[in-house]
């Protein structure tokens, strides 16, 4: 029933034929859970096994090494090879993919596992009325009419329309719905409203929501997805992931090298048609097999095999860092979508805020002899937990507060005017309150002011349990006072009392709205000496315009007071709430958590803009904004605060205007995130979404990264991609440092694989067009990239954060990985490693005193050597000391290689290698391995090499250094005059760049 709350209570009953004095018969709930569906949420599909296997492979790059695998395999089998080493290439291809897949698949999986047991925070049980008596059923067996009672610390079960009030007033916290930081006052009245938003649905309580005050009764309206926690709950199941920047710009890539991949390819085959029928080949067809077979070596060659896997291995390092930052994250990719956020959509409460109430200002009468004097306490502490200080007015902290009569006063009526719990709970080692959260913040106050006459009070409390610590102070004046009647809050009287014994004396305590209390006062107690003395009109007027400042400040005012009444008392009424004598004021607001102005701060350096997204009212959430930072500097806030409906209202154009400068959206639901979300992706921001709230949820899953709070619902953890463990708003800037330094990382070791890659690829290139010998073997190739080059690939991902990386401004969602000047500098460096490695080929044939020593033109056309006389063996063309020397350059100039790669643009003599020692090692590995496969004979005869001599090992050094000299040199035309170079190159990117670029 979609309007129940604007139909009356008997209209509600008609349309589902129930009885409110004896509920639905068995038949009708049969029928009823037939008609409508069961109580529960459609589970979200789990993603098979299987397809989280196959998802691990839906990658360019990847499907482009699976098919040159299963080509070397097929070109084995047509040259009739056998034995390991004609299937050892696509093996290993395919071993590598496969452990790149299971580490894509361990960490998804544990994030489901995690979100299990994040699912057993859900509401199970209601007390429901059926066949005319109340049994307590589970939750999920409720059907709409069922007629439920609910009451204080009860978690509601469904959508329900309120149609009784056993209580004079009736309170839900719907925060976890609405955002909202106060609990809601309910009622039966239906609701008049046009375009009702969840806040003016006075008379329905919302599922998974709190009754924090009053018991009632209530029909069932709505069950499973038909709750407004099943429309958010659809809602994100329609959402759409989307690709991540990171994701986008490797796919850039691989489209690209698939394209130059195949055109070398086919270049490298058309070049050598005319070598196809040479008699060393056997046949035109063999030869045309023989240079396929380069081709593919070629392709090979300039895939980075290790690229998948050392992107994940990096990804997944970052996950560990960002678990220590407290930021659990559910899929690697966003890791990195946290460095290029530009806007961080914050929900306020319980994000910004502790979503605990609690008393930050104390307003008492110091003294009244030469008129009021008015003296403040400010109080510390933001959250449940019995901690902190009072201070005066002058900053200096009270030792003993209790001490003060009015203090003193403020405890004992906090302590007694009181229905809420107070609580500590060792599972989540956190205080929890059970009640209205303004009376929590009460009793909380009580245990901050401590005792009167213990000198030893402060220390002596901390020595206590904080099961014993919660509530021992108010336990203490429970214990002196005896409870005898209650008179509870109704709204025309806007207050409370309750009358209490104590040691042959009876007093009335009450506490309310100041206005009501205030016009109730003739006394005031004085702070300075604890006598009662006349409510003066000057100390009343003092009174409201003090109550009037806390207003102002968005505080939350109660005003306490007791009187003294005739022993033996055993009821009061509204009659005795008059002559009251005034304790003080107390303000209280849901507080800012202490670390986020230094945070939004960072954010504001780092060029990310904070849009606070709030249910709460426009004022209240400008007071916050005031006091975390975020308008800074501004003494008008008009277009940058907005509510949802004045947002709606603008036109188009100035919505856009208004999306540019916007820094609080105040008054908005579910559907109003989601909107803000898709709006600014819509203008190309990278969007962060931060809530802990069933309403957070939608929006969770739309924004580009969803962070959702570690003590939020399940719902907002199932929808993001990562969770704040410790709820700190503070710790997102933290994961967007180490993303931002992740990326670079990336960035860093993406481009030392291009090199070398391209070194590879001209290598081959130079060989088949000199047409000299195979200068590696295919086995070879796949040794350096998978081994040789994915260590320091991967160490590259340790490079260290750089001190400056939260003083940039985002990176463009379209920024290429390597793009213009970048390119050339690496080209420039490829063609030397190809060049290099080439000549040391070509140097064992022509100049080693290990080799044949023959002329350039004999090595040329080692073809024809069975044709021709020759005095040198044909068999020289078969040694492997050429190839294993060629190889050998190629591994050690990639070693030094990677040592440029410490910097993009800083020398080496300024980052030393010092700075990253796991690339040192990963050097030093790399060598051992390298020599272990030279000189064990088995390994030897697998990669066809053999050991060297140390001539052969100086002159592969000669021919690898140098490129650390080539590389410095390109440095220092960077930090010069590099940006001559990047504006020549602007228009002629060799990589392709996404166009949305800003």
């Amino acid at each position: 029933m979609e309007d129940a709350y604007a139909r009356s209570v008997s209209e509600v009953l008609d349309f589902f034929g129930v009885d409110p004095t004896k509920g639905l018969s068995d038949s009708q709930v049969v029928q009823h859970s037939r008609l409508y569906g069961r109580n529960v949420l459609p589970e979200e599909k789990r993603t098979p096994f299987w397809k989280l296997v196959l998802k691990q492979f839906d990658d360019l790059l990847v499907k482009i090494l699976i098919v040159a695998a299963i080509v070397s395999f097929l070109l084995a089998l047509a040259n009739g090879e056998t034995g390991l080493t004609a299937f050892l290439e696509p093996f290993v291809i395919l071993l590598i993919l496969a452990a790149n897949a299971a580490v894509g698949v361990i960490t998804e999986t544990n994030a489901e596992k995690a979100l299990e047991e994040l699912r057993a925070y859900q509401a199970n049980i209601a007390t429901v009325m059926r066949n005319g008596c109340f049994s307590i059923l589970p939750a999920t067996e409720l059907v709409p009419g069922d007629i439920v009672e609910v009451t204080v610390g009860c978690k509601i079960p469904a959508d329900l329309r309120m149609i009784e009030m056993s209580s004079n007033t009736f309170r839900v916290d719907q925060a976890i719905l609405t955002g909202e930081s106060c609990s809601v006052e309910k009622d039966v009245d239906c609701t008049l409203t046009t375009n009702a938003v969840y806040q003016d649905k006075k008379n329905i309580l919302f599922s998974g929501t709190d009754v924090v005050a009053g018991r009632g009764r209530a029909v069932v309206v709505g069950v499973g997805s038909n709750t407004a926690m099943g429309s958010i709950h659809d809602s994100m199941l329609h959402t759409d992931d989307e690709a991540t920047p990171l994701k986008k710009k490797l796919d850039e890539f691989g489209s690209f090298l698939a394209k130059v991949i195949a055109g070398i390819c086919v270049l490298v085959w058309v070049v050598n048609i005319g070598h196809f029928s040479d008699p060393s080949h056997g046949g035109f067809f063999k030869g045309a097999i023989h240079y396929f077979k380069i081709a593919v070596a070629l392709a090979v060659a300039a895939i980075p095999e290790g690229l998948p896997a050392v992107v994940t291995t990096c990804l997944a390092l970052g996950t560990k860092k960002m678990a220590r930052l407290n930021a659990i994250v559910r899929s690697l990719p966003s890791v990195e979508t946290l460095g290029c956020t530009t806007v961080i959509c914050s929900d306020k409460t319980g994000t910004l805020t502790t979503n605990m109430m609690s008393v930050s200002k104390i307003c008492v009468v110091q003294s009244a002899e030469h008129g009021p004097m008015i003296n403040e306490f400010s109080v510390s502490g933001t959250t449940y937990a019995p901690e902190g200080t009072v201070f005066d007015s002058n900053g200096l902290q009270l030792d003993l507060p209790a001490q003060s009569p009015c203090l003193h006063h403020l405890a004992m009526c906090s302590s007694l005017c009181n229905d809420s719990i107070l609580q500590y709970n060792p599972d989540k080692d956190s205080y929890e309150k059970i009640g209205e959260s303004t009376e929590v913040a009460l009793r909380v106050l009580a245990e901050k002011v401590g005792l009167p006459g213990f000198d030893s009070m402060p220390s002596a409390l901390n020595m206590l349990s904080k099961h014993e610590r919660a509530s021992y102070c108010n336990h203490y004046w429970e214990n002196q006072f005896k409870k005898v009647y209650v008179l509870e809050f109704t709204r025309d009287r806007k207050m409370m009392s309750v009358l209490c014994s104590h040691k042959q004396m009876d007093v009335m305590f009450s506490k309310g709205a100041p206005e009501s209390i205030i016009a109730r006062c003739t006394k005031l107690l004085c702070n300075s000496d604890g006598s009662v003395v006349p409510l003066t009109a000057a100390a009343r007027s003092e009174l409201e315009s003090r109550f009037h400042s806390f207003g102002d400040e968005t505080l939350r005012c109660l005003a306490l007071a007791f009187k003294t009444v005739p022993q033996g008392l055993q009821s009061i009424s509204y009659d005795n709430e008059n002559d009251l004598t005034f304790i003080g004021l107390v303000g209280m607001l849901d507080p800012p958590r202490e670390e986020v102005r230094d945070a939004m701060l960072a954010c504001m350096t780092a060029g990310i803009r904070v849009i606070v997204v709030t249910g709460d009212n426009k004022s209240t959430a400008e007071s916050l904004c005031r006091k975390i930072g975020a308008f800074d500097n501004l003494g008008d806030f008009s277009g940058m605060s907005y509510t949802a409906s004045e947002f709606e209202r603008l036109p188009a154009v100035q919505q856009t205007l208004a999306l540019r400068r916007m820094t609080l959206f105040s008054r908005v639901e579910p559907s109003h995130k989601r909107m803000l979300v898709e709006a600014l992706q819509n203008q190309n921001e990278v969007v962060a979404m931060t809530g802990d709230g069933v309403n957070d949820a939608p929006a969770l899953k739309k924004a580009d990264i969803g962070i959702a709070m570690g003590s939020g619902t399940a719902v907002a953890k199932s929808a993001s991609d990562m969770v704040l463990a410790d709820d700190n708003f503070a710790s997102i800037v933290a994961a967007v440092a180490e993303g931002r330094a992740i990326y670079n990382n990336t960035k860093q070791f993406i481009r030392y694989m291009i090199s070398s890659n391209i070194g590879e690829v001209v290598c081959i290139f130079v060989a088949a067009v000199l047409g000299i010998p195979d200068t590696l073997a295919p086995v070879q190739l796949l040794w350096v990239n998978l081994v040789t080059d994915g260590l320091p690939a991967t160490a590259i991902g340790f490079n260290k954060q750089d001190s400056d990386v939260m003083k940039a401004k985002p990176r463009k969602v379209g920024e290429a990985v390597v793009t213009g000047w970048l390119f050339f500098r690496y080209l420039v460096i490829g063609v030397y490693v190809g060049l290099a490695t080439v000549a040391g080929f070509i140097w064992w044939f022509i100049y080693s005193d290990g080799g044949p020593k023959l002329t350039y033109s004999e090595l040329m056309n080692f073809e024809t050597c069975a044709l021709r006389e020759t005095t040198y063996p044909c068999s020289i063309f078969e040694d492997r000391h050429p190839s294993t020397v060629a190889m050998t350059v190629l591994v050690v100039v990639e070693m030094f290689n990677a040592l440029n790669n410490l910097s993009e643009n800083q020398s080496l003599l300024v980052i030393t290698p010092r700075s990253n020692l796991w690339l040192v090692g990963s050097i030093i590995l790399t060598m051992l391995l390298h020599i272990l496969i030279l000189y064990v004979h088995p390994l030897a005869v697998l990669f066809s090499v053999t050991p060297l001599s140390w001539a052969e090992w100086t002159a592969v050094l000669y021919l690898s250094f140098p490129v650390i000299i080539i590389d410095e040199l390109l440095k220092f035309l960077s930090r010069n005059t590099g940006l001559r170079f990047r504006f020549r190159l602007r228009k002629a990117d060799l990589l392709p760049k996404d166009r949305r670029d800003k």
